[in-house]
């Protein structure tokens, strides 16, 4: 989300710690709202809840099943919630009773509701067939409707990529209150390309939206509170808004209140058992910026005892992702034998692929230049075959 590194840079301006001279730790992507904590991941020191991961769509009911890998869930467009899954193996009749028909069931009785075939198909895959079902409701009026065929259209789902007239139909969602048409809606409003820029009534719908419970909201609108006033008082403001993001099991909210902890503001009390514990939800969830924060807590007994394995095991991960500070920080782990064996070779090979990136670290060079032929020659074939 666009608004999503504004919050970093805004804290790391209020409150960052002085880092290694020549690293840049770029500023960790959006992670999909789906995605499932890392059961991979090495434990961290503190308890933490785990986030479940999503539901397996049940094929043979496509209609009520749980949203796939990358659906929306249906509340976001105003819908209900779904008919729940019939008992597989239903209870046998007595042998004299004439089973009712049909026609006499109340399905309100069960607090069914009739099944919404186009985001069934959605759910599918069936993204033509989901967006001609949903324009026929919309062209009605259907909010839920109304907001399917924005996602559709915004995203070039099985019809060609419009984000004008996506815009279009978020608008008419949003104005009868569908919190992800809201949030939605507001983020264009803001960009400004596919219809006029208005940073007034992108503030009013993505706060609609924050109020009505959607996460991604509550983290943009504390971002726009940042935004506004960069200050204590905004952060205090903002919290509340990160706090019940980061509650939700949100990355980004949770290393943004990891970061208001560690540092006492936004009337938070200086916390760094908190903190430390709020970056190892964020880091299981792979966000990189909270691994490497986290492995350096772990490093240094920051916030909890000092743990020297799985603060390297972190600081890898981390590394293993992309992230570039965090490799030339692996490199020196491996040069210092903290948290692993010392390995020369791959400290050189890590660093070579951190200044491959562009980052320039003296130290490092130096290290570079110290090593003999034959250890050269290792650490370039290994940094080759690094990610």
């Amino acid at each position: 989300m666009r608004l999503r590194g504004l919050c970093l840079v805004v804290l790391a301006g209020l409150f960052a710690q002085a880092a290694m001279a020549a690293e840049t730790a770029p500023l960790p992507q959006p992670r999909p709202e789906t995605s499932a904590p890392d059961k991979s991941a090495p434990n961290a020191a503190e308890p933490d809840t785990d986030t479940p991961g999503p539901g397996t769509p049940d094929t043979g009911k496509p209609d009520t099943a749980a949203p796939a890998t990358g659906a929306p869930d249906p509340s976001r467009f105003g819908g209900g919630p779904h008919i729940d899954k019939p008992i597989q193996n239903t209870l046998p009749q007595p042998a004299t009773l004439t089973p009712p028909s049909a026609d006499t069931i109340n399905p309100d009785r069960f607090g069914a509701k009739q099944p919404d075939a186009a985001y069934g198909a959605f759910q599918r895959g069936l993204y033509k067939t989901a967006y001609n079902l949903a324009m026929e409701r919309a062209k009605n009026g259907d909010p839920a409707a109304e907001t399917l065929v924005a996602e559709i259209l915004s995203r070039g789902l099985g019809v060609p990529l419009n984000p004008a007239e996506a815009a279009k139909w978020y608008a008419l969602a949003a104005e009868q209150g569908v919190p992800e048409a809201q949030f939605q809606y507001a983020l264009m409003l803001l960009d400004g390309r596919y219809v006029k820029k208005d940073e007034k009534g992108a503030f009013a719908l993505m706060q609609a939206s924050a109020e009505a419970g959607n996460r991604l909201a509550q983290f943009n609108f504390a971002q726009l509170l940042v935004q506004q006033d960069p200050g204590d008082a905004g952060l205090a403001k903002a919290a509340v808004y990160y706090e019940r993001a980061a509650a939700t099991g949100l990355a980004d909210a949770q290393y943004a209140m990891a970061q208001l902890y560690a540092n006492g503001a936004g009337g938070k009390p200086h916390d760094d058992a908190q903190a430390r514990a709020l970056l190892a939800q964020a880091a299981r969830q792979n966000y990189d910026t909270a691994q490497i924060d986290l492995a350096t807590w772990m490093i240094e007994g920051r916030g909890g005892g000092r743990d020297l394995k799985s603060g390297f095991a972190w600081m890898k991960r981390a590394a293993q992702g992309g992230n570039v500070a965090a490799q030339n920080r692996l490199a020196k782990l491996y040069m210092g034998g903290i948290g692993t064996d010392p390995d020369l070779v791959l400290a050189g090979a890590w660093y070579i692929v951190a200044r491959r990136a562009g980052l320039i670290d003296p130290q490092m060079d130096d290290f570079l230049q110290g090593l003999d032929d034959d250890q050269t020659k290792q650490a370039l074939q290994k940094a080759n075959r690094l990610p």
